[in-house]
């Protein structure tokens, strides 16, 4: 198994380079098809719209029409600065429709999807965006934080484990990363000393990644489940990991986002990419 078909988030945020710049580095590694995708926004009325002194109803499109080429431009700028000369076969595409939704579709004809992180207070934009493709759409999220990373990730790679069906999909989803790893630290939180059936799929996750050829090694701590997030951000930290590999647990609904602990933790104050799978 492998990447072939690589989707990356392009707006017209600064971080656009960041996620494209990563994007690149791994298609040219897999040799897989880069896609360039940008959302265009819908049309909403501002708040207020219709009260006496409005603002005619054409200045206002005028006004959005602007606005949405003028971020489709940076956008497709960003993305052809990050491939120019780089040995990779690309597409771009703009679509209309609101971001998530449509970032979502996408991403199930790609086998590996590309945003970044989440930001509060970014018009258009979703603060749980991360999540929310992780979620609904099938398929794994590789998160690139807002600042961008020091190194590519993947040779130094940390696999959150415990046993659950979400941490052997990404687990799964992400063995094409382990594989290609120099070194991979499987890190086991417990609340508490693990049962003999713990202990047992511990080991037994051990013989998988042997059978696929990953060279790792295996820590143990314990910690509470409201500490899991903190304990993987510092030993992440002091192993010098360039990338996080986990599953997110929660569900998604119009609206409404209910993650697990350790995912909000993480997410919320990354510094490498987080590979993410549910």
């Amino acid at each position: 198994m492998s990447f072939k078909i690589i989707l990356v988030h392009c707006d017209a945020s600064e971080a656009t380079s960041h996620r494209a710049d990563m994007a690149v580095g791994l298609a040219e590694r897999f040799g897989a098809q880069l896609v360039g995708l940008h959302v265009r926004r819908p049309f909403e009325p501002p708040v207020g719209f219709g009260a006496p002194n409005r603002l005619p109803m054409d200045e206002l499109l005028r006004t959005y029409d602007t606005a949405i080429k003028a971020d489709e431009a940076a956008a497709s700028a960003a993305f052809a600065k990050s491939i120019e000369g780089r040995s990779v076969s690309t597409q771009w595409r703009a679509v209309d429709g609101h971001i998530e939704t449509e970032i979502v579709a996408q991403a199930r004809y790609a086998d590996l999807a590309i945003v970044g992180q989440g930001e509060a207070n970014v018009p258009g934009i979703p603060s749980s965006l991360p999540e929310g493709v992780a979620l609904a759409s099938g398929r794994p999220v590789l998160v690139v934080p807002r600042r961008g990373a020091a190194k590519p990730p993947g040779k130094v790679v940390m696999l959150c484990w415990n046993a659950s069906r979400e941490a052997a999909r990404a687990a799964s989803d992400a063995l094409p990363l382990l594989q290609g790893a120099d070194k991979v630290v499987v890190l086991v939180i417990a609340a508490s000393e693990p049962a003999p059936g713990r202990k047992q799929a511990n080991a037994d996750m051990a013989a998988w990644l042997k059978w696929h050829g990953v060279k790792f090694t295996i820590e143990h701590h314990s910690a509470p489940d409201a500490d899991a997030g903190s304990v993987i951000l510092s030993r992440a930290a002091d192993c010098g990991v360039d990338l996080i590999v986990m599953g997110v647990y929660g569900h998604s609904r119009v609206r409404e986002l209910v993650l697990g602990g350790a995912s909000l933790t993480v997410l919320g104050a990354m510094t490498v990419p987080v590979f993410m799978a549910h």
